[in-house]
């Protein structure tokens, strides 16, 4: 079983955002964006409060944060 973090949204993030936070690397929103798919129907649409699922593998496997 792998590691990971929950994230809460907040105003003006992005996936985009948040995988910078924590893998250093924007690109890596895929990453976010497959761990969700049961909440999140487009990378485009997140909501504020959202719980997020934040896998590790990302960046070369390390989660930031």
């Amino acid at each position: 079983m792998s590691e990971q973090k929950i994230h809460v949204v907040q105003s003006g993030e992005t996936l985009s955002s948040i995988a910078k936070q924590y893998y250093g690397d924007a690109g890596e929103y895929v990453a976010i964006f497959e761990a969700n798919k049961d909440k999140l129907s487009n990378p485009d649409h997140i909501e504020v409060g959202q719980e997020l699922v934040i896998p590790m593998g990302g960046a070369g496997g390390a989660v930031r944060g």
